[in-house]
């Protein structure tokens, strides 16, 4: 069987103590708490693991995050977010704040119509599937139905209302 996990010494007890007590968060002190644990134990990372509710491998990754770069390390943050973005979300809600103001005025706006606007404001070319995933992020949605289709032709509505069969049509 492995032996216990050992914690370098980069804190005195008492100061792991306190740093332990003094956690932001309910995540750092779970971390803060497998240190703590394996420290007064020593306890298995199986047996942390179990008493935190975490797995085994979250335990020794915290062990080894402490253990190689000191407490701040546990501290880091995750990996989520948004990396890859083209232009920051402040820019996003400016450009989709310019373009309200458009479609208030009565502009009706779709995203291939924005597709130049947006690719513009980016620097380079972007895809239908950007724009609709910049609407989907700032929770853009069209407020109001359209008054009329787009395709439909008036004269052709007109002429089907005056051959239309009565029992369709209201006396």
């Amino acid at each position: 069987m492995r032996k216990p996990a050992q914690i370098e010494s980069w804190l005195t007890p008492a100061e792991l103590l306190s740093w332990l007590r003094e956690a932001p968060t309910v995540e750092a002190y779970q971390k803060r708490l497998a240190v703590w644990l394996t420290y007064i134990g020593p306890f298995h990372a199986r047996d942390v693991a179990k008493m935190l509710g975490v797995s085994k491998q979250a335990v020794w990754l915290w062990l080894g995050q402490y253990n190689k770069h000191g407490p701040d390390a546990l501290g880091r943050k995750g990996r989520g977010g948004r990396r890859w973005s083209l232009i920051s979300w402040e820019e996003e809600q400016a450009l989709l704040k310019f373009l309200e103001n458009r479609a208030v005025e009565g502009q009706l706006l779709t995203a291939k119509q924005l597709l130049p606007e947006v690719s513009q404001a980016v620097g380079h070319e972007v895809s239908l599937g950007y724009i609709y995933g910049l609407f989907r992020r700032h929770r853009w949605r069209k407020l109001g139905p359209r008054p009329r289709h787009v395709k439909a032709k008036r004269e052709i509505q007109e002429e089907f209302k005056k051959n239309c069969p009565t029992s369709s049509v209201k006396k």
